[in-house]
């Protein structure tokens, strides 16, 4: 038995959901998202709540799937997403130049030149943080982990491009061994 897919999900006041065979629509003060849930997954509006079924148990996994996604969009269309980097080590830095273009240095012989995707806003509080906000839960997460792979947090100094509250492992050494 699904707990998540079982969950009754409770709609806003300013946002509509609509079902078209099996394309879930959701629109909110923050923009409208669409996504395709399996067929074999029923998912019904009454009033201002959304219950999802499925059609026997060969679908549990796309049922909770389903009831999660769901979930997403409508938080994404509230209240929306964000995700905050910081880049640690001399002269590691971020650049936002227009809405369109990020500048990303961070010890390479050349800056590193990210096109930002469409529904993703960037912003650069100061030249080593950077924070990504936008209504697709997926996309804001993607995008920031294709911007932290540019280069990875190194074990023996922290140095790298890691999220805010994130905990590097640090290893001690060759001086340790001795």
């Amino acid at each position: 038995m699904s707990r998540i897919g079982n969950r009754v999900i409770s709609i806003p006041e300013n946002v509509t959901v609509s079902v078209d065979g099996n394309i879930v629509k959701v629109v909110g003060p923050k923009g409208e998202l669409s996504t395709e849930v399996n067929k074999n997954i029923t998912v019904t509006v009454n009033g201002n709540e959304i219950t999802i079924t499925r059609k026997n148990d060969n679908f549990k996994n796309f049922h909770g799937t389903a009831n999660a996604l769901i979930k997403n969009m409508i938080i994404g269309v509230t209240e929306g997403y964000q995700k905050q980097l910081e880049a640690i080590g001399v002269g590691y830095r971020f650049e936002v130049s227009g809405s369109k273009k990020l500048v990303v240095k961070v010890g390479f012989s050349h800056p590193v030149n990210i096109d930002v995707p469409e529904g993703i806003t960037v912003e650069s509080p100061s030249n080593t943080e950077l924070t990504i906000k936008g209504i697709d839960k997926q996309a804001v997460g993607e995008f920031a982990a294709n911007i932290r792979k540019i280069r990875m947090p190194e074990p023996y100094k922290g140095k790298g491009i890691r999220y805010k509250d994130e905990h590097v492992r640090r290893k001690e050494g060759k001086k340790a061994s001795k």
